[in-house]
């Protein structure tokens, strides 16, 4: 498929936008997916082809992060593998099943927890006491979100931002910090499968790519800089965001 030079450059800018608050709260395919189908980019082809991007914005603030210390791969490598395979699986299964029903659930799930995190204004200032094990974060509630990323999508870095704040007791900026490497390999695998697949349209996605990395680079900076009063606000209105849009499509 060739797209015009215009076309090009409208979706490196978009791209560099969507790393940019991806890094912050999530749901920077909120803006990539929408803009490649506006340039005539099939459906499918724009959620396999947004993955390549993913990658790229989520591996660019990993690497960040770990620069500062705030990732450490030792303490985290067990949840990675199994968001990673969790992702997998969801990539594989919904081949088999209809996700339309996750269209109905999810938005009024993100627009729960934003409110609660409206108005819970000391949540993820600091950290708090864990509500379950890391053990149990990772057998379960990682291999879940992955599974759900795989599977679907939209919300991804919200759901593994407010659990690891709600359940692990991290504050917003840890959280952000740690929700950037495994979305990351959530993204890793859903792209394998989607390579496997063939339905990456792979000048479009690379050039996204740079652009994500750019982005993704600029706010993870914002990130350590701003702290957890910008990640809130970014969160809410993300979440809000993807809900919305995820309604009025429906």
């Amino acid at each position: 498929m060739e797209l015009a030079n215009e076309i090009l450059f409208f979706l490196f800018v978009t791209a560099i936008v969507a790393g940019c608050i991806d890094a912050l709260a999530g749901g920077g395919g909120l803006i990539t997916i929408p803009a490649m189908l506006m340039c005539g980019i099939p459906p499918v082809s724009a959620i396999a082809t947004n993955k390549v991007g993913g990658v790229g914005g989520t591996l660019s603030a990993s690497l960040h992060f770990i620069k500062t210390g705030d990732i450490q791969l030792s303490e985290i490598k067990w949840m990675m593998l199994t968001t990673f395979l969790g992702a997998f699986f969801g990539g594989m299964v919904l081949t088999m099943v209809d996700s339309d029903f996750l269209s109905l659930i999810v938005p009024f799930l993100l627009i729960g927890f934003s409110l609660y995190f409206l108005f819970s204004p000391n949540l993820g200032d600091v950290d708090q006491e864990k509500k379950i094990s890391p053990y149990a974060y990772t057998l379960v509630v990682a291999t879940a979100i992955g599974f759900y990323d795989g599977f679907f999508g939209p919300g991804t870095g919200s759901f593994f931002a407010i659990s690891l704040v709600f359940l692990l007791g991290f504050n917003l900026v840890k959280a952000t910090a740690q929700t950037k490497i495994l979305n990351f390999c959530s993204n890793l695998a859903a792209l394998l499968y989607f390579i496997y697949e063939g339905s990456i349209i792979w000048d479009v996605g690379l050039l996204m790519f740079i652009g994500l990395v750019i982005g993704g680079k600029v706010g993870a900076k914002l990130v350590l800089s701003k702290g957890k009063q910008l990640i809130k606000f970014a969160m809410i209105v993300v979440t809000i965001g993807i809900s919305t849009k995820m309604l009025i499509l429906d």
